[in-house]
């Protein structure tokens, strides 16, 4: 059988650890696949393109697991009452190939994505940072605010976003935590100004240049995500000739990252490397560092991961027949038959 979670049960499962403990044992558990990072057989994502957004499949696995998952970006989606980005993935057993868990990756995604973003700010961000400036108020800006105020210490959050109503979402959203002060910044420039981390995550895809080198400051810390397929950039170039870059996996970042404006040999820094402790991070503390962020697999499998192993600890989720029953694994046939071929689940939570 195959452990089934789908958003209901996602739900339940962020409910009952806590969004800040669900955000920090992911991140650990990123960081611990990512010293790892030798074990994987890696590639970059497979991608649909089309005019107004991308499909795309991202596998990976080890020795003993392999995982994918589907995920979508359509900016235009929100105008049509659809999030802009969708997943589900799949964690397997690399020896057999069976599938242990089918499971929704929407929420999950936003949570690996802020445990990733927390992850690499552990390593690169002084660490006495304070105050971030949070460009793009839209899905995945809360998850990135928590993760960063809970797990690093951020006290204020100077938000903007072009939507004011995103804006509005976010600062609402935000209220339940009233020991984050949140800002509303009228410009970039403004919630940037003073700020220790800039994070920028917005959708649009289109070569952007929301962070100028005017903006920036000594010591800052830059989290760009939202540029995460080719055509798609938040930072200019001279950001990024200004600053120590770190990367996921690089022939991927190459052509999706922020660095793709940039020539093949531009410099960067595998992160890896960084949380394994074969390289130098932040070299000092006036130095301006940028985790130019597209999301890979490997956070996937972690994610996947986790949520299997929580999902099994806390009796959460359904199982379900998603690949016959093998009574006898040389007669599929008997399967086409009415009462064998009837679907069983068993709910177990």
């Amino acid at each position: 059988m195959t452990r089934f979670i789908d958003v209901p049960a996602m739900t339940q499962l962020i409910h009952t650890i806590g969004v800040k403990d669900f955000i920090g044992q992911l991140a650990d558990h990123i960081q611990n696949d990512f010293v790892r990072w030798p074990d994987f057989e890696k590639s970059a994502r497979v991608a649909n393109h089309s005019e107004i957004g991308v499909i795309e499949l991202m596998p990976v696995s080890d020795a003993q697991r392999y995982a994918f998952k589907y995920v979508n970006g359509h900016p235009a989606n929100t105008a049509k009452g659809l999030y802009t980005v969708m997943a589900f993935g799949v964690l397997a057993e690399v020896d057999t190939g069976y599938p242990v868990l089918l499971s929704e990756l929407t929420l999950a995604t936003a949570l690996r994505t802020c445990a990733t973003s927390l992850m690499a700010a552990r390593a690169l961000a002084r660490p006495d940072s304070k105050r971030m400036a949070l460009i793009g108020n839209g899905a995945q800006s809360e998850f990135q605010a928590l993760a960063f105020h809970h797990w690093l210490g951020i006290a204020e959050i100077a938000v903007f976003d072009v939507d004011s109503e995103a804006t509005d979402k976010l600062v609402a959203n935000l209220a339940a935590f009233p020991a984050l002060r949140v800002v509303r910044a009228t410009s970039t420039a403004e919630a940037v100004a003073g700020a220790d981390i800039v994070t920028t995550v917005t959708a649009d895809k289109a070569y952007a240049t929301i962070i100028t080198p005017d903006l920036l400051e000594p010591g800052m810390h830059l989290n760009a995500v939202g540029g995460d397929c080719p055509g798609k950039t938040e930072l200019h170039a001279d950001v990024l000739r200004a600053a120590r870059v770190f990367v996921e996996f690089e022939p991927q970042t190459r052509v999706e990252g922020d660095i793709q404006q940039l020539p093949a040999d531009f410099p960067v820094v595998d992160l890896w490397k960084v949380l394994a402790g074969t390289e130098t991070g932040r070299q000092n503390a006036e130095q301006i560092t940028v985790f130019d962020s597209v999301g890979f697999a490997l956070e996937d499998y972690s994610a996947l991961r986790f949520v299997y192993e929580q999902a099994l600890r806390l009796n959460i989720g359904t199982d379900v027949e998603l690949v016959p029953e093998a009574s006898n694994p040389k007669d599929l046939f008997s399967h086409t038959r009415r009462q064998a071929g009837r679907a069983r689940m068993r709910r177990v939570a």
